[in-house]
Order: structure tokens, then sequence, then C-alpha cells
């Protein structure tokens, strides 16, 4: 937390930064949105992302009326809309169907195990999930509409990798 007061500290490795909103303007969509998850799979998948939002849209419509829970509550009264955010609840299985297997990398109160960094990641097509955010990782360089590293100092939760 510290870091900068200790001069013997080195910087982390980063990953490289690539703009990409996962095909959201080419869909005719303007200005910003919490679809990070719609982008990220879309970007992971090569999948149009007009798409990804209508099947993440109706997967969001079917869990309100399926269940009876806080979230499908919520989702009753804000509507289906993945614009502006989905829970995973709602887009872990629909990763899952698109050939990505879950890996944990956070267990209950061991604390951080796995930076946003290079060294500590495969290289391969994945989607990283951190905290409030997925991002998607193409061999080693991160795809996504800002570079949500922090430095190399941001925590992984876990990650979807693509099945060879």
């Amino acid at each position: 937390m510290f870091s900068f007061l200790n001069p013997f500290s080195k910087p982390h490795s980063r990953f490289p930064f690539q703009f990409d909103d996962g095909g959201r303007e080419a869909a005719g969509f303007k200005g910003g949105a919490g679809d990070c998850v719609v982008r990220s799979i879309a970007i992971a998948t090569s999948l149009p992302y007009m798409r990804i939002y209508e099947d993440l849209r109706l997967a969001n419509e079917s869990y309100a009326q399926l269940r009876n829970d806080r979230l499908a509550k919520r989702l009753n009264a804000k509507g289906s809309s993945p614009r502006n955010g989905n829970h995973r609840n709602v887009f872990h299985d629909y990763i899952l169907a698109q050939g990505f297997e879950w890996v944990p990398t956070m267990k209950v109160g061991a604390g951080c195990q796995v930076h946003l960094r290079p060294e500590e990641l495969p290289k391969a097509i994945l989607i990283a999930k951190v905290s409030k955010h997925l991002t998607a990782i193409i061999d080693g360089v991160i795809h996504d509409t800002h570079d949500p590293s922090r430095g190399g100092n941001r925590c992984v939760y876990g990650y979807y990798i693509k099945r060879r």
C-alpha cells in the first residue's frame, strides 16, 4: 500500500493495453455504459457485440421470471438490459457455454494471491474477473475501453480461460 515510501520496491510488470470496445460502436451504441460483461465476452469469443447483448438480455429476463430472489426482483424493477451491468448468476453459465472454463484465484480469508500482471496469469484467451469489472486478455494484451490493471496491483478474483 505504501510502496512509494520504500526506495527498494520495484515496479510491477504490466500487461500491454489495446483499446477495444468489442464492437459496441459498430453495433450503433453511443456514449458510456456499464457493459463490460458484454464487451469482454464479445472480444474473447470474436462474436458480434449485438448477439452477446441480446443473449444476455434474454438471460436476464429469464432469470427474473424464473427466480424469486433479490436479483430477480432488481431485474424486474430496473429492466433486463445488460447496458448497466450483469450479475455473475446470469453471465457465468453463459460464458461457460461459450467454451470457457472458470479458474478461481481467491479463497475466503486468504487475501489477494493473483494480480493483473503478465507473470501471474497464463498467456491465452482470458476473461479476468476483478472488482466490479470483467476484462478480456488476449495472448498477453488487455483489450478494453480503459486499462483496469491499476499498474499491475489489481487483484484478480478468477478468470475464464478458453478451452483449446
